[in-house]
């Protein structure tokens, strides 16, 4: 062998020696990775019997390990999608993200659930976590009121399509607290606009008062607003009838005791017209009541 022949070969000889590590661990990953690849076929060819991964997603639920156990119901209806296990696991899924705080996930699932199996069992549990979500996101009255009214709108549904259910007699007081909120953000939006002298931006607000949420303890405060608001329009007679009105259902309340100094101030006293709006509301109110007593 001549020297340039030699020297190539011993050139070979180094450059696969070199490479034979890189060559080795290339076929270990592949090994691995074949190894991976046959263990997660295997899964989802021989995946764990629907009941053995309800109990062991419960157990986690229990333990407080919420996302675990959500992922672990999600797991069970990818699975077993036609088990008995498999419809349950859905609405559980939606109470675990609810329980980690994970609102959009927790509505997104029982938002799914309620679509593919309404009137079922535990569509009203569905609801619930629904609303719950909601409600428990509320802002304070000077923030926006988005999840207050969706929060509301589910209530009410619990309480319209269940209304033998548990969750319907727990969302009676949900609602009073929802429209209670709304109706505080009202007052204080007509509060601003009357602090600034923009009449009718404010009377507008109380008037949503006293049209949409006559049983909440803001309803007194926005009509005695209506008088203050219709004196500086110059609206007298509405005034004077907010007023009556006022003194009629609430003739212990303050604000009642201010809108009569405020009319008396001009010479005037409430006053009640029958074909007003507030007083029509107020008989529809009253009618309401009488026949579900």
């Amino acid at each position: 062998m001549d020297l340039a022949k030699a020297s190539n070969w011993f050139g070979l000889t180094q450059h696969l020696r070199r490479a034979l590590p890189s060559v080795a661990v290339c076929l270990l990953a592949g090994l691995l990775a074949a190894c991976g690849s046959s263990k997660s076929a295997e899964k989802l060819l021989n995946p764990d019997p629907p009941d053995k991964m309800y109990l062991i997603a419960d157990a986690l639920l229990t333990r407080g390990r919420y996302e675990d156990a959500a992922a672990k119901f999600e797991d069970l209806d990818r699975d077993h999608p036609y088990s008995t296990e498999a419809r349950r696991s859905i609405v559980m899924s939606a109470y675990a993200y609810y329980k980690a705080g994970k609102f959009p996930e927790a509505i997104a699932t029982a938002r799914r659930y309620t679509t593919m199996h309404p009137g079922t069992k535990e569509a009203p549990f569905a609801h619930h976590i629904i609303a719950s979500a909601y409600f428990d996101d509320i802002k304070g009255p000077n923030r926006d009121q988005g999840n207050t009214r969706k929060a509301l709108e589910e209530f009410k549904t619990l309480t319209t399509r269940y209304p033998d259910s548990n969750y319907a007699k727990a969302a009676e007081n949900k609602i009073r607290i929802c429209e209670d909120s709304l109706a505080a953000h009202e007052m204080h939006v007509g509060m601003q606009y009357l602090k600034n002298k923009q009449w009718l931006g404010s009377k507008n607000r109380f008037e949503v008062v006293v049209r949409e949420y006559q049983t909440t303890a803001h309803v007194e405060e926005a009509l005695m607003r209506l008088v203050e608001v219709n004196m500086a329009l110059g609206i007298v007679n509405e005034a004077q009838n907010a007023a009556a009105v006022l003194g009629h259902n609430f003739p212990n309340s303050r604000w009642y005791k201010d809108a009569y100094v405020l009319l008396q101030s001009s010479g005037l006293a409430p006053r009640e017209d029958n074909a007003n709006w507030i007083s029509r509301q107020w008989r529809n109110l009253t009618t309401s009541s009488t026949k579900k007593g």
